[in-house]
């Protein structure tokens, strides 16, 4: 019985190292492996399974989002405006966002994260697109250049990211939870976070590299757990229950915890800063934090050739000027608009703007007691 008892904890590891090596399936070069070929998309059916739910669902969460502007702009031309959460043309969007989130949880679940992450470049350009069509909005030479880039870059992802297949089970993620690569790497983004939100809470200190640092550090735990959550879901959805395994609620605590602290550090950036500064540095620090989960908890990139991950990575770099081009002074254009247009209105000549030069040093500020008596002087003396 002693010799039984000793010898149960190495069965079990080695179990987990079969299980492991059975979960993983490497694809050598060969003959017809090229990109587009018919090779090339029998080995990748699954991941093009992932990808294609990731950009789905990243198309839905655009069209939700300009839903949600769309009704904020048609709440503001009302006389008295209920409000914004009462609208049915709001809460479609809402619905939709959840519906594409959806999408985006169940690809994690059948492909790898270094294949999903990138691909929300997508709904960055896809909102672009939407916004020219159905919200009339210039489409400028900036969007074509940035768009033509993203797609250059998902392409690149899409042959490039890791041939690796791997089955989420319970034993799996419980031996890379425990492994020394997770263990370091959770001490390092723990002291680093901590650090982080000592200078935010105490020192005041709020430059959007740190609010969204912090929203990266989160945002990686949050990949790892929603690949562990979805995997294990899928993997009990082909008959192999999980959901008996405590390591599924762990991982499922992980994940809405990381999830409603990431939204309120991006929620304080998003007061603070522009859109058009927050989308693509969210999208930058986002993507990079969970390719680096992926490595390091999942070991997406074990074996691959270094021409190979150069070529990802350059994938990489160009959704990440896609997205840079697309967002860049999208605001500062709706802002150089004249405020209030009598021109459409009939009997009523426009001499002059109505809303103040933005480029102006009174624009925006309230003159005081004295430099109102001295206009009102002023005019005097002229009349």
């Amino acid at each position: 019985m002693a010799a039984q008892a000793g010898t149960a904890p190495e069965d079990d590891t080695s179990a987990v190292l079969d299980e492991l090596s059975r979960n993983f399936t490497y694809w050598a070069p060969g003959p017809g492996n090229g990109s587009l070929s018919s090779a090339w998309y029998r080995r990748n059916q699954i991941h093009l399974f992932g990808v294609l739910l990731a950009i789905l669902g990243n198309l839905v969460i655009s069209i939700s989002l300009n839903i949600q502007k769309y009704s904020h702009l048609h709440l503001a031309q009302k006389e008295h405006p209920k409000p914004y959460f009462k609208s049915v043309l709001w809460l479609s969007g809402v619905l939709l966002t959840a519906v594409g989130e959806t999408g985006n949880f169940a690809a994690y679940g059948v492909a790898p994260i270094t294949l999903i992450a990138p691909l929300g470049c997508m709904s960055v350009t896809g909102s672009a697109i939407i916004s020219v069509i159905f919200l009339k909005e210039n489409l400028r030479a900036s969007d074509l250049l940035g768009m033509t880039l993203a797609f250059a870059g998902t392409y690149l992802l899409v042959n490039f990211a890791p041939n690796i297949t791997q089955a989420i089970s319970a034993r799996t993620v419980q031996y890379y939870f425990v492994g020394w690569q997770f263990l370091v790497y959770v001490i390092l983004e723990i002291l680093v976070f901590c650090i982080l939100l000592y200078f935010h809470k105490r020192k005041g200190m709020k430059h959007i590299v740190v609010l969204l640092t912090l929203v990266a550090l989160l945002a990686s735990l949050t990949v790892i757990s929603v690949k562990a959550v979805s995997g294990m879901i899928t993997l009990s959805v082909t008959g192999k229950m999980q959901l008996t395994y405590a390591i599924f609620y762990i991982m499922l605590v992980i994940m809405i915890a990381s999830c409603v602290f990431q939204v309120k550090f991006l929620n304080q950036a998003t007061e603070l800063y522009t859109m058009t500064t927050v989308v693509p540095v969210n999208h930058v620090f986002f993507t990079t934090s969970a390719i680096i989960a992926g490595i390091i908890f999942y070991q997406e990139f074990l074996g691959a050739a270094f021409l190979t991950v150069f070529i990802y990575l350059f994938g990489c770099f160009l959704s990440f000027l896609g997205v840079f081009l697309v967002t860049r002074n999208r605001e500062k254009e709706h802002l150089q608009q004249s405020f209030v247009d009598f021109g459409n209105i009939p009997g009523k000549q426009m001499l002059d703007k109505v809303q103040p030069d933005s480029n102006g040093l009174s624009y925006g500020t309230l003159p005081d007691g004295g430099d109102s008596t001295r206009g009102q002087c002023g005019e005097k003396k002229e009349s």
